[in-house]
């Protein structure tokens, strides 16, 4: 019987899959800097989540009074993400999540 692989050994590997959530997870973590760093640092600290897909960026925020304070913060959003990503943004999403542990 093989030895298990290591989660490590596995996203190092060549296998497609993990490969493209490797990436995945790469990209969607470079976007929540790019959105924390557009934010003032109160705000920038009630973020749990980014994504940037199809021209919507999505923002998960651990509860619902930073998601309103966030929807004031849209415009500039839009324009430093897309500035720093270089991808055209027609629209944000604000959800709110669980807080991550």
């Amino acid at each position: 019987m093989q030895k298990p692989k290591s989660v490590s050994e596995l996203l190092s590997g060549p296998g497609k899959r993990l490969n493209a959530l490797k990436m995945h997870s790469l990209e969607r973590s470079r976007v929540l800097d790019q959105v924390r760093a557009a934010l003032p640092i109160r705000l920038a600290q009630a973020v749990a989540s980014a994504g940037l897909e199809g021209g919507r960026l999505t923002i998960g925020v651990v509860g619902a009074v930073w998601a309103t304070r966030l929807r004031y913060f849209t415009d500039a959003l839009r324009r430093g993400v897309s500035g720093s990503s270089g991808i055209d943004i027609l629209s944000v999403r604000i959800r709110v999540v669980p807080p991550v542990a």
